[in-house]
């Protein structure tokens, strides 16, 4: 049996996968009652308006949102493709924000089964029944309309349990500024969810900064557009024009493995960024396309990474082909696929040939039985029953092809986010378990992290948090003063780096005093913020790169 050396036994992640595996056909029954009760649900539901902040949940991390495409009032086809913008970018604001909002694939999946197209606009009523089937907490609909130069986009919010609507929000700007009107309304209607959500409006702006509107518009098109080559062509102008943008390659990728070209399905998946919400849909499907290549190696490496964050039936079981194909034994991982959903009658029937292969032939004989049991109609194993059971003839020297492992060709991408979500609740729980100071220092650790990826929400989302926990420790306003500054607001980063120093020195905040003052030509102040810096870090190369850069403006050595 192959051991991976890679990668231990982790507890934690097992308890998740177990309880993803009971919640599969859940999952699938709240879809098919979607599908059937959307047709019903119009003019049986009435909404009522009102004024009150909503509250039908409490505030955290658990928060289903379904957010809907805006109507377009614009009178102007061309600007059609904004409908789909705008819940592509509040989703995305709304997942930095700590919600759960649901994919356009979870809303396209249930309009295609009920037979109707992308375009569907429904009405408010089906829009909240549809939104009860999911189990979504609220929903947001809205509009947008333009004058030309000028763009305003409003919505609301519907509690879905206490059938209320929100007050409408709305957000005017140029049109060249689409991606900041949306990033300050998703902030709006966050405020409207969480009153007590104190992240800045302009983190939020922040956080779509690097993103080229025209690239986005090609990204919209692309994923929107009915004809494929259409598609292809709307996607890779999108990664010409901007070649970060991951949801783009994301989405190339997907075209190219749809359309059995997996060496550039694998290039444009690895283009996702790991820290980006599908970087695990992404390596699985690397991972395929690699393994459809005959790249097994590789491919093994792309499901190791998956599975060593989500141990999932599926990721285990192609990972352990990929073991196979390079004639390597996979029997391990195919034990660890069959623990995870016992219910799979493929993963059954790879561990039976593995076990085959390597001489286990009454342990392969039970696990092909259990194949059978859950998929009785399976030829494949019905003969390989009767060859396995058959006496050798002998002098007979002709043998069948020894059956090949069976590979899981899809995604499944909800049990990879109720995982996900499983995961952030046990986190949770673990943190409610410590101290006030432990657990904002812990807070104050993880947003560091995010602040490193360039997370700037996310970052302080989680230093509001730590702060609010315990303000006393430092850690957390030096970080919530580098956010400030990377936003812009020099006023407030230098308020919290000086609050920071007053509960304790660090490099982190004399190195944002160190900048706000060079930045404001404030030479000797910024001397002596970085001669702190390097008395508390004489190594630190950020604090080394600025004295260097203090010396170039005074023309001298310090």
């Amino acid at each position: 049996m192959r051991v991976d050396s890679g990668r231990s036994c982790n507890p934690y992640n097992q308890a998740v996968v177990i309880f993803v595996s009971s919640m599969r056909k859940r999952a699938l029954c709240l879809v098919v009652r979607a599908i059937f009760s959307l047709s019903l649900a119009s003019g049986l539901v009435s909404v009522a308006s009102g004024q009150a902040t909503l509250g039908s949940a409490e505030p955290g991390h658990d928060r289903i949102l379904l957010v809907f495409p805006f109507d377009n009032r614009t009178g102007q086809p061309n600007l059609e493709w904004i409908r789909e913008a705008a819940p592509e970018i509040l989703s995305a604001r709304f997942t930095s924000a700590g919600f759960a909002p649901m994919s356009r694939a979870d809303r396209m999946y249930a309009l295609d089964h009920l037979g109707l197209p992308q375009q569907f606009q429904p009405s408010r009523a089906s829009s909240l029944k549809l939104a009860q089937t999911l189990d979504a907490d609220s929903i947001v609909v809205g509009s947008y309309k333009s004058d030309g130069t000028g763009f305003e986009a409003e919505a609301q919010v519907i509690d879905v349990q206490r059938l209320r609507m929100s007050e409408v929000v709305s957000v005017r700007g140029e049109m060249r500024n689409l991606i900041p009107v949306f990033d300050t309304l998703a902030w709006k209607l966050t405020k409207l969810l969480d009153p007590s959500f104190h992240v800045a409006p302009e983190t939020f702006v922040a956080a779509g900064a690097s993103l080229r509107l025209d690239a986005f518009e090609q990204y919209i098109r692309g994923i929107s557009e009915a004809d494929q080559e259409e598609r292809l062509r709307h996607l890779r102008q999108a990664v010409a024009l901007s070649p970060g943008y991951g949801p783009a390659w994301m989405a190339l990728g997907q075209e190219a493995y749809n359309g059995q070209q997996y060496e550039q399905a694998a290039a444009a998946f690895a283009k996702v960024n790991r820290n980006a919400p599908n970087a695990l849909e992404a390596e699985f499907y690397r991972g395929l396309s690699l393994l459809f290549s005959g790249s097994y190696a590789k491919a093994e490496e792309s499901f190791g990474e998956v599975a060593r964050v989500l141990p999932l039936g599926e990721v285990l079981n192609n990972e352990g082909v990929a073991v196979s194909r390079q004639g390597h034994d996979g029997t391990g991982l195919f034990v660890q696929a069959a623990a995870a959903d016992p219910n799979a009658a493929d993963y059954h029937f790879n561990l039976a040939v593995s076990l085959k292969r390597h001489g286990t032939d009454a342990a392969a004989l039970n696990e092909l039985s259990q194949c059978l049991k859950l998929r009785p109609n399976d030829t494949e194993a019905q003969e390989l029953v009767a060859q396995w059971k058959a006496p050798k003839a002998m002098g007979n020297s002709e043998e069948k092809a020894e059956p090949l492992e069976r590979i899981v060709r899809t995604f499944d991408a909800v049990a990879f986010r109720q995982a996900a979500l499983v995961m952030d609740q046990m986190e949770a729980a673990h943190l409610a378990a410590l101290t006030p100071h432990e657990r904002a220092m812990k807070l104050a650790g993880q947003a560091k992290d995010y602040l490193n990826r360039g997370l700037l929400l996310e970052a302080e989302r989680l230093y509001q948090d730590a702060v609010a926990t315990d303000g006393s420790v430092a850690e957390a306003h030096a970080g919530l003063a580098t956010v400030r500054e990377r936003t812009g607001d020099s006023a407030a980063a230098r308020k919290e780096a000086t609050t920071s120093l007053e509960l304790a020195p660090s490099v982190d905040a004399y190195l944002v005093l160190g900048r706000l003052d060079l930045a404001a030509n404030h030479i000797d102040d910024a001397t002596k913020d970085i001669a702190e810096a390097l008395k508390l870090d004489p190594a630190s190369r950020a604090a080394q790169e600025m004295n260097r850069e203090i010396e170039l403006r005074t023309g001298k050595r310090q």
